[in-house]
């Protein structure tokens, strides 16, 4: 499909620079199987759902994977920017870094040097392969938890480059950019539909009788990336690592069989999900990295209804929705938000979306 398809005009000052609070105040906007438009709050989700349905949290861990240093080669010294994208080795990521045209294979690369960090007080790595992608594979010279550990004491939160340009990272981040379930490290970007979830909500979905299920995706910096070409077929999608356990599998089969919904929170939980189910519906135990990339035309298998904040132009995530729920039905919602001053992105308002074809 054409990528201009996607493409609509956001004003810049839609993009929220931080998240309502508290968290759950943010607005939502119901967009039901038929595109019927409703402006509620994030408070009202579980009287919108039913006793049965069950929503399905992405409990990755954000990571401070933003790393400044410096390349070194001899007496030179360039100062870089790396942010890391996916963990392949106990002592390696896959990394963005800038400026990367720069960086060759064995160069030596310098992260930190505050005296925050074990050993020297530095980071320090070589540059390995270079990907498809344009990532690059940095091999540290700590491995595992030491490597963990330094990152953690050397790294920045990897704000979205909408944000970031406007604005530096704090401390205030390092709490917001975080959902209150998380617990499995090694995200680059949260899971940021989570972020509206606070300890009251979950007691009104319990009241309710909405069960909560756990996966894992380490969501990494390829969810950042513009699609540059003209056709999605020919854009390149970045993996990302996902567990869905034997336990949250059989759970979820079992909400389907007594004819509950399965309710994604989030298009990563959605992605994870959809990797892990057969063309018969059934939810599998699963484990590894996945590309997968969703656009109209797509059969949805195991999610029913999403909860997603809103997207950008052109990206693969307003792709994702535009096939969930239609893609002039998603051209309508938007422009309503717009109009309505709903806030996008990752600190902004939500949406509940239906899936089109859930119509009786």
């Amino acid at each position: 499909m054409r990528v201009d398809l996607f493409d609509f005009e956001l004003p810049d000052e839609r993009i929220a620079l931080r998240p309502a609070n508290p968290r759950d105040s943010a607005r939502l906007l119901h967009v039901d199987a038929g595109g019927t438009l409703a402006d509620l709050s994030v408070q009202d989700l579980a009287d919108l759902l039913e006793p049965g349905d069950a929503l399905v949290f992405n409990d990755t861990k954000v990571i401070p994977a933003q790393l400044e240093g410096f390349r070194i080669r001899g007496e030179n010294r360039q100062r870089i920017s790396a942010t890391l994208h996916m963990r392949s080795g106990t002592d390696r990521w896959k990394a963005f870094v800038r400026p990367g045209k720069r960086i060759k294979q064995g160069d030596r690369l310098s992260f930190g040097g505050d005296g925050a960090t074990c050993l020297s007080g530095v980071l320090d790595a070589t540059a390995g392969t270079r990907g498809e992608g344009g990532e690059i594979e940095l091999i540290f010279d700590l491995s595992g938890p030491a490597l963990d550990e330094a990152i953690m004491a050397t790294g920045h939160i990897p704000l979205p480059p909408y944000i970031a340009s406007k604005r530096g990272e704090d401390d205030q981040d390092r709490r917001d950019y975080q959902t209150i379930y998380a617990r499995e490290d090694g995200a680059v970007a949260a899971p940021t539909a989570g972020l509206h979830f606070t300890p009251e909500l979950f007691a009104k979905l319990d009241a309710r009788g909405i069960s909560r299920h756990f996966v894992t995706l380490h969501v990494g910096a390829g969810t950042f990336l513009p699609v540059k070409v003209d056709d999605t077929a020919e854009h390149l999608m970045h993996s990302e690592i996902g567990h869905v356990s034997a336990q949250t599998a059989e759970a979820l089969n079992a909400v389907h069989a007594r004819g509950g919904r399965i309710v994604s929170v989030g298009t990563t939980s959605l992605r994870l999900l959809e990797s892990a189910t057969g063309e018969d519906g059934t939810v599998h135990e699963w484990s590894g990295p996945t590309g997968i990339f969703i656009t109209p035309g797509y059969r949805f298998r195991a999610v029913d209804v999403l909860m997603t904040n809103f997207h950008l132009p052109r990206s693969t995530l307003f792709m994702l929705v535009a096939a969930f729920s239609g893609l002039e039905t998603m051209r309508t919602a938007y422009t309503h938000a717009i109009n309505a001053h709903y806030r996008f992105y990752s600190y902004g308002d939500a949406s509940l979306l239906f899936r089109r074809d859930s119509m009786p």
